[in-house]
């Protein structure tokens, strides 16, 4: 479906923007606008849940023409990633289980968000660009 299409190009494109741009302790001020909106912690969780659900649900529709599954396999992978990193960081930030339980995810994500942001970022420009490639 062309909503999940939309959906999937712009929920990449936040999340790869997010994960670029975050700065872990920086202080963000009021002038900051975005920023600010960005790096609250529920707007990530929420915009975490939805990219997750939109990528599965563009694993379960297609466009008219598109092989099903393969077709969107890419953009769905990246919709994935972005969401499961914008979940776990909330998670991390707000859970009482002690930090050695989830010590080396939480490194591995930590020291290769950015370039996971570049990926999504360059899958959801990819994606829509070259809307009738496949994989994309």
């Amino acid at each position: 479906m062309i909503q999940f299409y939309f959906l999937s190009i712009f929920f990449n494109a936040l999340t790869g923007y997010i994960l670029i741009t975050d700065e872990e302790g920086a202080e963000r001020s009021p002038d900051s606008g975005i920023q600010l909106v960005f790096g609250s912690g529920n707007f990530r969780l929420i915009l975490g849940i939805l990219s997750v659900i939109t990528a599965l649900l563009k694993l379960l529709s297609s466009v008219q023409g598109d092989i099903p599954i393969v077709g969107d396999i890419i953009p769905a992978f990246a919709g994935f990633i972005g969401g499961f990193v914008l979940v776990f960081e909330y998670y991390r930030k707000h859970s009482v289980v002690g930090p050695e339980k989830y010590e080396k995810m939480e490194t591995a994500l930590h020291k290769n968000k950015r370039w996971m942001g570049f990926f999504i970022l360059a899958v959801a420009v990819l994606h829509f660009l070259f809307p009738q490639a496949l994989l994309l």
